[in-house]
């Protein structure tokens, strides 16, 4: 089969798994796993933050930074498909007791006047805004790459006006490939951000969420009341370290093998892109054939290739290390003949 469903799918390499049984180890909770703290070391140096913290996932990150920079009946401002919105089930208000006001974007940018705008002011009616999250790349706008300009302008609005700014960077990795920058020209227009290992950089498990001292201090007891808090970690940190050092710099294979994908979908008959990709994951339009995007998901899982849904008639599409460009012809192949039926 080829897997094309989600980058999270991909198997660790064999140097991944040798140095998963080779590692170094300690227990965690105590601080004393050399290889979780070369690993938070290394991501926090990659990331331009001061420290940095190894969780189990990146919807653990993100509300251990949800829980560490607001308080109960606080406010959280973010885009209106944003993962923390859309897909953590509802766990800002079941964990943090955060409400959220979301804000229209465009490719899942924010216009930073409608961020300004949306700020409460001092008034006791109103909830206090508590925190800004921003999403990059964005999932549901296709993988679109927010624009570090676009940070910058957000990222100076919160400054001025005493709200923190947390990056969802679950796929940073990508953003930074496809804009041709390093990861911290977007990473220093927040104040923490959360990176996930197990996605584009094919490690199996884990995420890093980075900031200051004091926020991982924080950070790291929020983790604790999760249950998020690990013994011998080293055996999951070690595969994170290679792929945030050696991973990355391939990930411009993935969105090769996308604009393969997507050019090929453009000439089906039928089928059409809900836009044009700018990283590794492709959403198609299947309403033209007059079909449902579970139709077509099940019929193309029948000839070999497994996608996803990603609403009524749009199929998603996502590249990683585990396919190469000689699969992404079969699956070109595969989408055609069921185009067809």
């Amino acid at each position: 089969m080829i897997d094309l469903r989600s980058d999270t799918v991909t198997k660790p390499t064999e140097e991944m798994r040798k140095a998963m049984y080779t590692a170094d180890v300690g227990d965690d909770v105590y601080r004393e796993d050399p290889t979780v703290r070369e690993l938070e070391e290394t991501a926090a140096e990659i990331l331009g933050k001061e420290e940095a913290l190894f969780v189990t996932s990146g919807t653990q990150g993100n509300q251990i930074a949800v829980l560490t920079h607001c308080r109960p009946g606080q406010e959280l401002l973010l885009e209106e498909e944003s993962h923390i919105f859309y897909y953590e089930s509802g766990a800002v208000a079941a964990l943090a007791g955060v409400q959220t006001r979301t804000i229209p974007g465009h490719r899942g940018a924010m216009d930073p006047q409608d961020v300004l705008n949306a700020i409460r002011t001092d008034d006791i009616h109103y909830p206090e805004t508590g925190l800004i999250c921003l999403e990059n790349t964005h999932n549901r706008a296709g993988g679109a790459v927010i624009p570090v300009e676009n940070m910058k302008a957000i990222y100076s609005i919160a400054q001025k006006n005493n709200v923190p700014v947390h990056l969802d960077g679950a796929r940073l990795f990508n953003a930074a490939a496809a804009a041709g920058v390093d990861v911290k020209e977007f990473a220093k227009n927040t104040d923490t951000v959360q990176i996930c290992l197990s996605k584009g950089l094919g490690a199996p498990v884990g995420s890093i969420i980075a900031g200051d001292a004091e926020f991982i201090t924080t950070a790291r007891k929020w983790r604790k009341r999760l249950g998020g808090g690990m013994r011998q970690a080293g055996v999951i940190a070690a595969p994170g370290l290679i792929g945030l050092t050696k991973m990355k710099d391939r990930l411009g294979e993935d969105q090769w093998n996308a604009r393969i994908l997507a050019e090929a979908i453009e000439s089906v008959p039928g089928m059409k892109l809900a836009r044009q990709p700018e990283t590794n994951i492709v959403v198609a339009d299947v309403a033209g054939l007059n079909i449902t995007s579970d139709v077509f998901v099940e019929r193309l899982r029948s000839e070999g290739v497994i996608s996803g849904t990603f609403g009524p008639t749009f199929v998603r599409f996502v590249t990683h290390y585990d396919v190469n460009e000689d699969q992404i012809q079969e699956a070109i192949e595969a989408i055609a003949k069921v185009a067809r039926q």
